[in-house]
């Protein structure tokens, strides 16, 4: 990052864009995979594990302005994760069991890949409890 990686309106150059996130979180959320970044476009294991990070972190930071982009997260999250979509109607979650901060966190004892596929699954799941809760 020539910049020395500052966030400006949200974006992180070289990152993708997550309108819904503050920006400590979008910058967490970016130096935890850089890594994942660089090695994505020679090894398609480390590719899905970062869309997979990528679609978890879009559907804990939806944009009201682009529902298509949360709707696509959402499917191919449910799809990484083998398991059924989220329904088109699901509120969004308000409490999250898992975030990019618990990931970062446990980096230094567990594997990258483990901590994304636990964190996906835990967002999947916040997402499709919302539906089962309600009456």
């Amino acid at each position: 990052m020539a910049d020395g990686g500052a966030i400006h309106g949200g974006a992180i150059p070289g990152g993708a864009i997550h309108p819904g996130a503050s920006p400590s979180c979008a910058r967490l959320f970016e130096v935890t995979l850089r890594g994942l970044r660089e090695e994505a476009a020679a090894d398609a294991a480390t590719a899905a594990v970062l869309q997979q990070a990528d679609d978890a972190y879009d559907a804990q930071h939806p944009a009201p302005a682009d529902p298509v982009r949360l709707r696509a997260s959402l499917d191919r999250l449910g799809a990484s994760l083998g398991r059924t979509a989220v329904a088109g109607d699901a509120p969004s979650p308000q409490v999250w069991r898992t975030t990019i901060a618990d990931v970062a966190a446990d980096l230094d004892v567990i594997d990258l890949p483990v901590l994304v596929e636990s964190w996906a699954r835990s967002v999947h799941d916040d997402w499709t409890a919302t539906v089962v809760a309600r009456p």
